[in-house]
């Protein structure tokens, strides 16, 4: 190559260096680099400490298309909700006044306190509670699903998942978690005969609360003792001692005077004064997976 030709380019190279420096456009990316980059605003910055779009509080009459038809429901967020974190749920199910009747009976289950109660607990927790519209397989499989649905979809702590119903919600109840005893740590089951298989609850750990009055008007206080027996005799089978059972499965039966002095002559009705009992719900959820 020729030296004129070499100087040539020589020329040529360092006539673009200098035209991109003169134009503040610096090659290198330095710390000085000044090109500009377009900040997005606030709002569209996502929040890495909360990542959860979901409101705190009552979330009320939702419904979800579910395998054997809709499900009505209300559910509960504890105040800073955050799916950074778990938090035990409890489903709960209410007697036959407050099951799914159509529109009218929309959200009637929302000052229940079998709902309420868990919501003002010390500890965080999420509480779902559904109108279902019978108390057989079919309101049992509902709340299989509704459960499964949270704790897919909500940031909720499987090794404790509790459960509870009352009158006819227990009969519900009592079904569901001995389907599925592996999604449950303990069940309340209130005023209500049992429905379920005993043998499933013992051999999962299922831990169980029965509670019924004396006089119940409509169940008698045989349907709680039956269980009872049922279920400590399936506990017995699996080889536990009667102090191990003991710490899985109690039975309340209070005398007319416990609820007369209460205030409450409707003993049948009444019962759902269990649910205002703080030590009751602490045992409930003291027990985990």
């Amino acid at each position: 190559m020729k030296k004129g030709v070499v100087l040539s380019a020589v020329i040529l190279i360092t006539s673009l260096l200098l035209t991109a420096c003169s134009a503040n456009q610096p090659i290198d990316n330095t710390e000085n680099n000044s090109t500009s980059v377009t900040v997005p605003a606030e709002s569209e910055v996502p929040n890495e400490t909360e990542k959860s779009p979901e409101k705190a509080g009552v979330i009320a009459e939702q419904i979800l298309n579910g395998n054997d038809g809709e499900i009505h429901y209300s559910y509960y967020l504890p105040e800073g909700y955050n799916q950074r974190k778990t938090y035990p749920l409890v489903v709960t199910m209410p007697g036959y006044g407050m099951m799914w009747f159509g529109e009218d009976s929309s959200g009637s289950n929302l000052e229940w306190n079998g709902f309420r109660a868990w919501t003002e607990l010390p500890e965080d927790m999420i509480v779902v509670s559904a109108q279902l519209t019978d108390w057989h397989e079919t309101s049992a499989r509902q709340a299989i699903e509704l459960t499964e649905y949270f704790i897919e979809n909500f940031s909720v702590d499987k090794s404790r998942v509790y459960a509870a119903g009352y009158s006819a919600g227990g009969e519900t109840m009592s079904q569901a978690v001995s389907m599925r005893p592996d999604l449950y740590a303990a069940y309340l089951h209130g005023a209500s005969q049992w429905d379920g298989d005993y043998q499933s609850i013992a051999q999962n750990d299922v831990a169980v609360y029965i509670f019924m009055a004396e006089n119940d008007e409509y169940y008698g206080s045989a349907k709680a003792r039956s269980a009872y027996d049922g279920l400590q005799a399936a506990y017995r089978e699996k080889g536990y001692t009667d102090e191990q059972i003991g710490e899985r499965l109690v039975v309340e039966i209070p005398d007319n005077e416990y609820f007369n002095s209460r205030g409450i002559y409707n003993y049948h009705g009444g019962g759902t004064i269990l649910f205002d009992d703080e030590n009751i719900l602490n045992w409930i959820t003291s027990k985990s997976k």
